[in-house]
Order: structure tokens, then C-alpha cells, then sequence
């Protein structure tokens, strides 16, 4: 009688963990790059992210750390297109290379 007991307020306290959701991980924050020129490489916070893009409309899609980044698009020494954003945990942001410009 004590182990049929026992066996079953085991299986009762395990039960109880199949009922609650196991809590979710939000997923890593990624930089979506797109509108990089063909040739071009794409660096973040100055460390280079990827080969050079062999088409300009491919979008790149990078795993970073929340938090704030820089994101250079550089052709040879030049800087094409340079922003600086935020991205937070889980989130996916967009970056719209226009050659020539900045946001910052």
C-alpha cells in the first residue's frame, strides 16, 4: 500500500510540470541588410559581418546582440552607407542600404 502511494504522488507532481507551458526563448536579434552593392561588405560595430555581396538585391541577415550597432557598408577603404540603430531582444530590423547616404 505505501508504494502504491507513494508511485502515485510521484506521478501526480509530475503531471503537474506536463500543464505548464515551458517558457519561451525569444530568438537572437538579427540585422536584415538589403540593398548592399554588388562587391560591397557589410561590417558591424567595425567588425566585418559576411563576404562581399555578389548581388545588390540579396538581403543579408546577421545575428547580433541587443543593444545598439553600427552598420558600415564599405567598398574597398570607402564607406558607401553607414547607420547607426537598435535592436532589441527577439527583434528583426531592417537596414535599406542607399548607396551615398547616412542615417545616424
Amino acid at each position: 500500500m505505501k508504494i502504491f502511494l507513494f508511485v502515485t504522488t510521484l506521478a501526480c507532481l509530475s503531471g503537474c510540470s506536463w500543464f505548464h507551458p515551458r517558457p519561451q526563448v525569444p530568438a537572437p536579434p538579427e540585422l536584415i541588410v538589403t540593398g548592399v552593392p554588388a562587391g560591397s561588405i557589410v561590417f558591424i560595430d567595425n567588425v566585418q559581418n559576411g563576404q562581399a555581396a555578389e548581388l545588390s538585391d540579396k538581403p543579408q541577415v546577421l545575428t547580433v546582440a541587443a543593444g545598439e550597432h553600427v552598420v558600415e557598408v564599405r567598398t574597398g577603404s570607402a564607406v558607401v552607407y553607414r547607420e547607426q540603430t537598435y535592436v532589441g531582444s527577439g527583434e528583426k530590423r531592417v537596414i535599406k542600404v542607399l548607396s551615398g547616404s547616412s542615417r545616424e
